[in-house]
């Protein structure tokens, strides 16, 4: 079983910045793909940052340049730094994982990021 938890979120102010944590309960070289996932209310949920095992790395346009993903395999824990933050990333962000074996996507419990002056 795979556990994941993310911690960091809160209440920022526009242009300001915020670093999510996501621990995992396994080793990160065991993980193909990690991503971290961002829903508001009312929205769907959206991909905001992947990490691979290759690696590569991809972002949407809506938070290239400004958010950047990172894996710590000392620490097993996975990062995402968000920075000039805008009203529109306010939302709950999720750390999900998927091993190298199988096709099972695992999740986080979610962390709130609000972004309001």
């Amino acid at each position: 079983q795979v556990q994941l938890m993310e911690s960091g979120g809160g209440l920022v102010q526009p242009g300001g910045s915020l670093r999510l944590s996501c621990a995992a309960s396994r080793r990160l070289y065991s993980f193909a793909v990690m991503s971290w996932y961002r829903q508001a209310p009312g929205n769907q949920r959206e991909l905001v940052a992947e990490s691979t095992h290759l690696p590569t790395t991809t972002y949407p346009n809506s938070v290239k340049g400004r958010f950047t993903i990172s894996r710590d395999n000392d620490k097993n824990t996975l990062y995402l730094q968000m920075n000039n933050l805008k009203p529109e990333d306010t939302a709950v962000y999720y750390c999900a994982a998927r091993l190298m074996q199988g096709m099972d996507v695992y999740w986080g419990q979610g962390t709130q990021v609000t972004v309001s002056s």
